[in-house]
């Protein structure tokens, strides 16, 4: 599995959180008691109201996320929020599906939103340069998941019904990339059926309508758990991997911004990076502290999220890593399907680098 630290973030972070909170009073030297001067000096001193740094502004931010791995890396900061501690004022809300994000972000209604890495592209370009990609959070979590069927390479697929989610975004267009790749036409080949959110699968796989299904974790964790007879039969990331050349990656999610947003709140969007990335670090390195606060805040079952966070691929890459990893990928979609990123890639304007 792929995934990044941060922890010099998570310091800064701390520190910004800490900051606030210090002063600094004035000293002076010991002296025999006998000094006039030295008294007379003191006396001033004490009259003197003790300094203390400015406490920091803290800004109102909307966010919106979906359920599942793209919400996990904010955790701690829902929790920081939840606790008065946070570097910002945030409002955090979370939806099923990637098309209730698109319109609260393009009017405004939500300041930063994590959204699958394609939509963010689309979102640029529909908007005319509206948002700015932040960071990647979320690499490859898709699994190929079968019940009582044999399949062991994508050439195994051919005539078959599989049931997926995300029509329209980086499922859709990872998952007909690869078929293509391996000599499938996604419109002849095979016949796949989208559901609008993963948890409409599950009980078509259990009551045996759905054999193959594309899932995202940490559904499949849930599948697993559910029906001993479901096998994850295909690594998605890994069948990626085969096919492209140019080393891109299989990057599923990212954060966005509104770029009227950003530039108005560079600060507190910068305050909000350097939380994002301590968090992500938390919830990597404390797994069940972080399944507690997903049960908690209703990203994930926390019985799910303990076992399906350390599958999720939960990072945070910004500036120069953020870029290559993300262009690659783009590239290969734009390829594959101009419209999976909004009919063209992306210019320079479109990532954020402090």
């Amino acid at each position: 599995m792929r995934k990044t630290g941060k922890i010099g973030s998570f310091l800064l972070a701390a520190l910004l959180m800490v900051l606030p909170l210090a002063g600094c009073g004035s000293t002076t030297s010991s002296v025999p008691a006998s000094s006039q001067a030295a008294s007379s000096l003191e006396e001033q001193s004490a009259s003197q109201p003790e300094a203390s740094l400015p406490e920091t502004e803290k800004t109102d931010i909307s966010i919106i996320g979906l359920k599942g791995p793209t919400a996990l890396g904010m955790l701690q900061i829902m929790e920081n929020n939840q606790a008065g501690t946070a570097g910002n004022n945030y409002q955090f809300s979370l939806v099923g599906a990637p098309d209730e994000i698109s319109g609260k972000l393009i009017s405004g209604e939500v300041d930063i939103a994590a959204v699958p890495t394609n939509l963010a592209s689309v979102l640029y370009n529909k908007t005319e340069g509206g948002v700015k990609l932040l960071a990647l959070n979320t690499l490859g979590v898709l699994y190929m998941v079968t019940k009582n069927e044999e399949v062991t390479s994508i050439a195994d697929l051919k005539g078959k019904t599989i049931y997926a989610t995300g029509e329209g975004s980086t499922p859709q267009y990872a998952l007909e990339y690869i078929l293509t790749q391996n000599g499938l036409d996604p419109q002849k080949d095979v016949n796949i059926v989208y559901k609008s959110e993963h948890a409409e699968i599950l009980p078509l796989m259990v009551n045996g309508e759905a054999t193959v299904a594309l899932l995202p974790q940490p559904f499949v964790t849930q599948a697993l758990a559910k029906d001993e007879a479901i096998k994850v039969a295909l690594d998605l990331t890994e069948e990626w991997d085969k096919c492209v050349k140019d080393g891109s990656q299989l990057t599923m999610g990212c954060v966005v911004v509104r770029t009227a947003f950003l530039e108005e709140n560079k600060e507190a969007v910068d305050r909000f990076m350097e939380e994002y990335a301590a968090s992500v670090e938390f919830v990597n390195s404390q797994v069940d502290e972080a399944a507690a606060l997903s049960g908690k805040f209703d990203v994930i079952a926390q019985e799910v999220a303990a076992k399906a966070i350390p599958e999720c691929n939960i990072v945070f890459w910004e500036g120069a890593q953020m870029k290559q990893a993300a262009e690659g990928f783009l590239n290969v979609l734009s390829q594959a399907n101009p419209q999976s990123v909004g009919g063209k890639l992306p210019d320079e304007g479109f990532y954020y680098e402090k």
